[in-house]
Formats: C-alpha cells, sequence, structure tokens
C-alpha cells in the first residue's frame, strides 16, 4: 500500500519551489492560488529569504501549496491520487495537504482555511498584542520517559511526539531557556525556526478563530483512508476530519501514532511531497523495510511514478481517465458564467467564467483541455468557496 505524506512547518527553505516553475502548469496554478492566499507564492517559493518564509501567515500556505501542485503534476490530475494512494497525512499544517489528497477539502478550500490558520496563529504569537515570547526546541536521542519528564519539570508541553527518538518542546522563551540548561540526559536540542508554540495552549486564540471559517466550508467524505495526527486513528467522515483540523492548532502531534498506524495498515511504499526530507527520515528509522522516497524536485518524479506504480493500491487505477472532473469556484462571490454551450471544447487555462466578490474577481478556467458535460450553477448564482461549478470531460492524450 502506498501512503502519501506531507510536512510541516519548519521544512520551507528558501527557493525550494524554484525547480518546480519549470513544469509546465505550476506557474499558472501557483499564480491562481496566490489569488486565493492573497500571498505571491510564486515570489516566496522562489525568491524570498529565510527569515521571509519563517512568518507563520506566509509559510502555511506556501507548503499546502506547494505540497498540492506537486501532488497534481505527479498523479496528472490531484483528483486522481485517490486511485492509486491507499492512505495520506499530514504533519500539522500538512494535515490541510492530506485532506485535500484526500478528496474532503478542494485545494482552494484548504487554501483558504490555512490562510486563516496562519494569519491567526501569527497573532498569538504577537508581542504586540501582549503574547509573551514562545517557541519550539527539538529534543533528538533521551530515554522517552525522562525526556518528558524533563519537560513536564520546566512547564513545558510535547508539542510533537515524532517517533524515532524525537520530540519537539513548546512552551515561553524562558521555559525554553531553563529547559536547555537543564537537559535530559543523554539528549540533544535545536531550537527550530518557528515563529511560536504550536500546539500548545498558547495557540488557544487561533482555534477559535479557525472555527469560524470551518463552519462555512463544505467538505466530502475520505476518498482513501485519511490518518490524523491526533491519535493516528484512520478518520472516514469528513466533518470529523474537518472539526480535527480545527482543534490540531492547539494539540499535540502524535506523529508517532500516526507512523504505527501506516505499519498497521500494511504501507508498503511512502512518498513524502515537497517540501521532502523530514518526513522520510522519520519514517526510514521507524518503517525498516519500507520503500521511502523524498520527491523534492522534478528530477524524483520519475522514481515517484516507478514507486506509484508498484504500489498503487489497485492495479492499473493509476492509468484510468475519469468521465469528468469538478471546476470549483475559489472564493466566495457571484458567478458570471460565459455563454458557452454544453459539448463545447474548452482550453486549458482559459476561463469560462468568474467569480466576482466585493473586492475582487477570480477567474474560472480548466487545468487540461476537455469538453463542458453540465453547467452546476447558473450566472448569477451566489456561490461559496470550493463550490462545484462545471463538470469538465478531460481530453485523453494518447502518447
Amino acid at each position: 500500500m502506498l501512503v502519501l505524506v506531507a510536512p510541516g512547518q519548519g521544512a520551507q527553505a528558501p527557493g525550494f519551489l524554484t525547480p518546480w516553475l519549470d513544469v509546465p502548469g505550476v506557474h499558472d496554478r501557483l499564480r491562481r492560488w496566490s489569488e486565493v492566499t492573497d500571498l505571491d507564492l510564486v515570489h516566496y517559493g522562489t525568491a524570498a529569504d529565510a527569515e521571509e518564509i519563517r512568518d507563520t501567515a506566509v509559510a502555511q500556505p506556501l507548503l499546502v501549496a506547494a505540497g498540492l501542485v506537486a501532488a497534481d503534476v505527479l498523479f496528472g490530475h490531484l483528483a486522481d491520487a485517490a486511485s492509486c494512494v491507499g492512505a495520506a497525512a499530514g504533519h500539522s499544517i500538512g494535515e490541510f495537504t492530506a485532506a485535500a489528497v484526500a478528496g474532503v477539502l478542494t485545494p482552494e478550500s484548504a487554501l483558504t482555511l490555512v490562510g486563516e490558520r496562519g494569519r491567526a496563529m501569527a497573532a498569538a504569537t504577537d508581542a504586540g498584542r501582549g503574547a509573551a515570547p514562545t517557541g519550539m526546541t527539538a529534543v533528538l536521542g533521551g530515554e522517552e520517559g525522562e525526556v518528558l519528564a524533563a519537560l513536564e519539570r520546566h512547564g513545558l508541553t510535547p508539542a510533537n511526539i515524532n517517533g524515532a527518538g524525537q520530540i519537539v518542546a513548546a512552551g515561553t522563551a524562558d521555559q525554553l531557556a531553563a529547559f536547555a540548561a537543564d537537559p535530559p540526559p543523554k539528549a540533544r536540542l535545536r531550537p527550530l525556526s518557528v515563529a511560536g508554540a504550536f500546539h500548545t495552549q498558547h495557540m488557544t486564540p487561533a482555534v477559535d478563530a479557525l472555527r469560524q471559517v470551518a463552519a462555512v466550508t463544505p467538505v466530502a467524505e475520505p476518498e482513501i483512508g485519511l490518518l490524523s495526527n491526533r491519535d493516528g486513528a484512520v478518520v472516514r467522515k469528513g466533518t470529523d476530519m474537518l472539526a480535527r483540523l480545527v482543534d490540531q492548532v492547539s494539540a499535540p502531534v502524535r506523529w508517532d501514532a500516526c507512523m504505527r498506524t501506516m505499519g498497521e495498515l500494511g504501507v508498503s511504499a511512502i512518498i513524502e511531497l515537497p517540501p521532502a526530507g523530514t518526513l522520510a527520515g522519520l519514517a526510514r528509522r521507524a518503517l525498516p523495510g519500507v520503500e521511502i522516497l523524498a520527491l523534492k524536485t522534478p528530477d524524483d518524479l520519475e522514481a515517484a511514478r516507478v514507486l506509484v506504480a508498484a504500489h498503487a493500491t489497485t492495479v492499473g487505477d493509476c492509468d484510468h481517465e475519469p468521465e469528468w472532473r469538478l471546476l470549483v469556484a475559489p472564493l466566495a462571490g457571484t458567478f458570471q458564467a460565459d455563454s458557452i454551450p454544453i459539448g463545447t471544447s474548452v482550453e486549458r487555462d482559459k476561463a469560462i467564467g468568474r467569480v466576482v466578490a466585493r473586492r475582487e474577481e477570480q477567474p474560472v478556467a480548466p487545468p487540461y483541455d476537455g469538453t463542458l458535460v453540465e453547467w452546476l450553477v447558473e450566472d448569477g448564482d451566489p456561490v461559496s468557496a470550493g463550490q462545484p461549478l462545471v463538470r469538465i470531460q478531460p481530453q485523453v492524450v494518447v502518447a
């Protein structure tokens, strides 16, 4: 069984998206998602420095967009991933990537939620708003019981229990300084480049803000196994996953439990989406015998596709071309449709309509050539972000 995993905050590095822009369609996709997030994702993924992409409000949408655009390239269309993948899991913010891969959220809905999550978490760490300085430190090695006892002694939270001998401590700057002066035996400490104590009670205000946006977010049922950071459980309901995504902002990430579930499910291969490396390293230590690939650049795509073909959940499914795909609203507003009759051929990246909001409008365009099968809304209808607008039958390209 193939499992797709998506990394969390801290995995990003300056310029990590640069090689992906040479892949046809990636630049245009990132530009459209930049409009959804109100961030220049191309700039932040290619030209921004480490301090710029350390900003929580930037890093989180950037990571999710990177994972989704790479999955789209790997499988031909993001919607086809479920035909090949047995399960998906993401670390912290990567859970939103996994939820979109599993079909629970559209990419646009995922990015809308992530944008709010990043802004709310950044606000919760803003000293100008009265927040105490907080941070996170990775604890590498040591005996787990002794590490957890040391965290408790200093009032710290085990915000990430990653398995393979890695726990991440989170708390105030003063607590972390005291912990550094009194570390657990045989453990190495590495401060993390994050803006605050994520996945702790310090993030409670962000949970409240995210819950308001989640309340109006459409969800679907998972098409594949979707693992939760809360406890490693396989989540079967879209509404359950959305609630977990919200609560996880202030709750510890149990990546060790996610990897344990992967083993119980019979995982035979894992592909980590970009910026890849961290989760692949943990899996190599925790899941011996499993084939693992870190999809870092387009140079890794050929090897990734070989792995997909060898470990796809159902042999042959990855070559199946679905009869139609949905285009969804990139934001909430009023839909304005172009006069295109059913049965008309449509071109890749050519707008067939637009969604107009009070302050902006965004085009609706298929990311592939195809035929318009059915309008699901009418010209002038109000729509919500992620709402299906039209069915398109993709053009089958014969190699």
